[in-house]
């Protein structure tokens, strides 16, 4: 691991990933934005910028900046590393989905008024659907299976769209801020990435457009959950020597973040949550990236591929490592 901050390469890398993803998201601005956005066969364009250009960029970045430094193409993070690493790839699978859920559950503990016990919802969609009327599914069965396959098909689903995102924060950028010692990397990654996100945030993204607050308030929620988010997924990638634990991880939450939506009625807060984005739904993943912050053992046997830095990734860059 080197011992100063590239800021070269982290400069070319992040122009490439901003340039790139914020042009993607002025061209949703100017044709519609993500509810006007022109159809292109069963989808719209803004759906198809966000999925492959927009969430590519930092994937492009990554590559364009090892060919334009010269940096090389060795420790990319692809290596699996599934037989030292298998518990942090089942950990990134399982774990969004108990966090998800238990913001939801937290969120209605607090706020009941906004509990829908019928699933109205869920009972409107049935209705809506060829023959759902008289099918005779229960709403509660949808949710069942809903939530079955956010769990065990989802997260293989979403990786192919995850991996653009991952391959440069996590691949790229996470292990050369990792020299300014885990909590400053963390910390910035999660800025950074959250600021990423601000075009579309500033477009209704997760909060919508009527918020106590518009548009500043969300953005800045998002860098909070970008942060519990990036020190999850970094946990999973660092601690499992690769990539794939946060590709994984990071199509899970994408894949089950919407359940607790199907649950609800009224029109709660959608800076409060209850999908995980908001601060009391987001709560769970908060608390949990508190805790990576603050506890340096649970770092300990990862590192950049093929073995773990010689420095503990707590420490500043110069100091011995502790036993």
């Amino acid at each position: 691991m080197q011992n100063n901050l590239d800021l070269k390469r982290i400069g070319i890398f992040l122009g490439f990933a901003f340039g790139i993803a914020w042009a993607a998201g002025l061209v949703i601005a100017l044709t519609g934005g993500l509810t006007n956005s022109p159809k292109i066969g069963p989808v719209n364009l803004a759906f198809i910028l966000l999925s492959v250009v927009y969430m590519g960029a930092p994937a492009i970045a990554h590559v364009l900046t090892r060919a334009l430094t010269g940096e090389g193409w060795r420790d990319l993070w692809l290596r699996l590393h599934y037989r030292q690493g298998w518990l942090f790839w089942l950990i990134a699978w399982v774990l969004p989905a108990i966090l998800v859920i238990a913001g939801g559950a937290l969120f209605f503990l607090l706020l009941p008024e906004y509990f829908d016990p019928q699933l109205q919802t869920i009972r409107k969609m049935l209705e809506a659907a060829p023959g759902g009327a008289q099918a005779g599914i229960s709403p509660w069965t949808v949710v069942a299976l809903q939530t079955l396959q956010a769990v065990l098909i989802a997260p293989v689903i979403n990786s192919l769209f995850t991996f653009g995102e991952e391959f440069g924060w996590r691949a790229y950028l996470m292990p050369k801020l990792m020299v300014l010692g885990a909590r400053k990397a963390l910390l910035a990654l999660g800025v950074i990435w959250g600021v990423w996100h601000w075009p579309v945030i500033f477009m209704g993204y997760e909060y919508g457009d009527a918020y106590p607050g518009y548009p500043v308030v969300g953005p800045l929620l998002f860098c909070l959950i970008t942060f519990g988010l990036s020190a999850v997924l970094g946990w999973f990638s660092w601690r499992g020597r690769s990539v794939w634990p946060a590709v994984i991880g990071h199509a899970a939450f994408n894949g089950i973040a919407a359940l607790p939506l199907l649950m609800v009625q009224g029109e709660p807060n959608r800076l409060l949550g209850p999908a995980a984005v908001g601060l009391v739904g987001g709560l769970p993943l908060l608390a949990l990236a508190v805790w990576l912050f603050l506890s340096p053992k649970v770092w300990i046997g990862g590192g950049l591929p093929p073995k773990p830095p010689s420095v503990g990734v707590f420490e500043q860059p110069g100091q011995d490592a502790q036993a």
